[in-house]
């Protein structure tokens, strides 16, 4: 029961806080390791490509922004070096944007990095705590917990 000590609108707020705090410190570490251009939604857009690419069309379903807006992020992370446009060998019409080792690299990065900021949260608050708070977020949170259409969820 929500209290005056602690309403409501507190808890979305600290997960979302909790969530900024972890983003911006993996991004000061990419920057120090070599990748300072990558930015938070640039993530989710490497994910959406993935291992096999895709074409713009598809990329902006799987982000729920227009194709036009995933267009503009692809020439962006195309110009950076972390994706590169290709023909599509099942249809010449076709282009399909993957990404380059630059971009496999900054999610191999990131992923090693995602390791060691949970490490930290561990070592402070405990690896049981940290664990039940794994526990409770995957108890409450739907079984699609990782989507990739933040970007258009947050943009409206």
């Amino acid at each position: 029961m929500a209290t005056p000590d602690r309403p409501g609108f507190a808890l979305p707020l600290l997960l979302l806080a909790g969530f900024r705090t972890l983003i911006d410190d993996l991004h000061a570490e990419l920057a120090r390791q070599g990748h300072p251009d990558l930015r938070p939604a640039h993530g989710f857009v490497l994910q959406a490509v993935g291992p096999t690419g895709t074409t713009a069309s598809d990329l902006g379903q799987r982000l729920g922004v227009s194709k036009q807006a995933a267009g503009k992020t692809v020439d962006r992370l195309v110009a950076l070096g972390y994706l590169q446009r290709a023909d599509d060998p099942a249809d010449a019409r076709r282009k399909l944007v993957r990404m380059t080792e630059k971009g496999i690299d900054g999610l191999r990065r990131s992923a090693a990095v995602f390791d060691q900021l949970r490490d930290r949260w561990a070592a402070t608050l405990g690896t049981d705590r940290v664990a039940a708070l794994e526990d409770d977020l995957r108890r409450m949170a739907p079984a699609d917990v990782f989507r990739l259409d933040v970007p258009g969820w947050f943009g409206g």
